[in-house]
């Protein structure tokens, strides 16, 4: 599918009114975006630049005539979250994100990073896009190209839109190439996929992976329960690399199970000396379940750490649950027997296959922060919030809603039986030795 022409990026219906399929922004939302930033320096880094990227799925046609529809539908609808949550977790500065009509995607970043980090950022996003999607119909695939820019001093979004457009459609035209730069550079000179790579072999002996922690709250009485632990990569050269590429990369690498096993350790160590009863939550990855060592590796380490197992939550995707179901079940059976808990996290951001509630040891149910957002103004986002809640507690499971960024937000959560809650609200992600400070306060 080519790439949009500017008069249809700019007149397109999207661009005015919120994109009803996707719910996120028209491109409207764009140019209100870069025009308070270039009219308020406040809002944006220090030494930030206006950087910006159109995504176009290819393949979505033929998906539309094989599958209908609906299937369409929902896979740009998955599209979408994982835009989202991606852009959320790896870029610093403000963004903006925006529908541009078909199966085209735009993202504005004021971001104070370098060529180099935008392309990888790009690419990483291009990879997770590319990768599998449940439906009813079968097992999606899409196919991403990406055109990049870093705007011009001034530049008007127009012409960016323009620039953007035009590099597109040549990307599409090209045979085994996927992203380029809108000033025809198509690798800018830096560390290659290899190096990165090699970099991150390293990167645990120099102790640059970085764990974070995101607290999470009781919805009853706002007190403090537990964290999320979050990995970053500090990059000597591209600065801090968040997880979702930072994983990418090791997946390329073959090094997904071993960085998962240093992130956990770290985090278990750092929890271990938490007050109370706070849990802590990792999260588990499809190589961490195709590994046949994998829960004796994981209670060892919980063992060696001394934090006890009841205080422990094992957060899994639907994402990480396409491969096996079955042996995915067993493994968390010998967890669930060991007193670990299980959460299914980003609940509502696929295709919520309920036989996962079926055949899997849950305690919670982690709600997609796409499942939050609209709670405040939409009804029917309500309804939905309200059925997922009360089929929750017919499983005995309990809800965290994930994502919480308005006092509003929280109110409707708690007042639809949610149980606990994380976000920006009372908190954002933060060192383990904050996290601490917060937990003996909190005590």
């Amino acid at each position: 599918m080519g790439a949009p022409q500017q008069e249809h990026l700019t007149n397109h219906p999207s661009r005015r009114i919120e994109d009803r399929l996707t719910g996120i922004p028209g491109i409207e939302a764009v140019h209100d975006r870069i025009a308070a930033w270039r009219t308020d320096p406040a809002m944006a880094p220090r030494h930030a630049h206006v950087h910006a990227m159109l995504l176009g799925l290819r393949r979505l046609e033929a998906i539309n005539i094989a599958y209908g529809e609906a299937a369409g539908d929902g896979a740009l609808e998955e599209v979408a979250n994982r835009i989202q949550h991606f852009a959320s977790e790896e870029l610093d500065g403000p963004w903006q994100f925006a529908r541009v009509g078909g199966g085209n995607f735009l993202i504005v970043a004021n971001e104070a990073c370098s060529r180099e980090r935008w392309q990888l950022f790009a690419d990483q996003l291009a990879d997770l896009i590319a990768r599998p999607i449940a439906a009813p119909t079968g097992v999606l695939r899409l196919s991403p190209r990406v055109a990049l820019l870093r705007a011009l001093t001034g530049e008007s979004v127009e012409s960016m839109l323009d620039r953007l457009g035009t590099t597109l459609q040549h990307v599409n035209e090209q045979q085994g190439g996927r992203l380029a730069w809108a000033d025809g550079e198509v690798t800018p000179p830096g560390r290659s996929s290899a190096q990165l790579e090699a970099d991150l072999l390293g990167a645990i002996d120099r102790d640059e992976i970085e764990v974070l922690f995101q607290p999470q709250f009781s919805l009853t009485d706002d007190s403090l329960t537990g964290a999320e632990a979050l990995a970053r990569w500090n990059h000597p050269e591209l600065g801090r690399i968040g997880a979702g590429a930072l994983f990418a990369i090791a997946e390329r690498a073959d090094y997904v199970a071993q960085l998962s096993r240093h992130i956990a350790r770290k985090a278990l160590w750092a929890a271990q000396g938490w007050p109370g009863t706070l849990r802590l939550s990792i999260n588990v990855t499809p190589a961490d379940l195709a590994f046949g060592s994998y829960v004796r590796q994981m209670l060892d380490l919980v063992r060696e750490s001394g934090f006890p197992p009841r205080r422990l939550t094992l957060e899994i995707t639907e994402q990480a649950l396409i491969g096996d179901v079955a042996q995915a079940a067993e493994m968390m059976a010998e967890f669930s027997a060991q007193g670990i808990r299980i959460a299914l996290d980003d609940f509502g951001a696929g295709f919520c296959n309920f036989r996962y509630l079926k055949v899997l040891p849950m305690h919670y149910l982690k709600l997609d922060r796409s499942m939050i957002e609209g709670i405040t103004s939409d009804k029917r986002d309500v309804a939905v919030l309200r059925a997922i809640v009360a089929m929750a507690e017919a499983l005995d499971l309990k809800v965290i809603a994930e994502g919480i960024e308005e006092e509003a937000q929280r109110e409707v959560a708690a007042r639809e039986g949610c149980t606990y809650f994380q976000g920006f609200l009372r908190a954002q992600p933060m060192s383990a030795v904050l996290f601490a400070e917060l937990a003996q306060a909190a005590a």
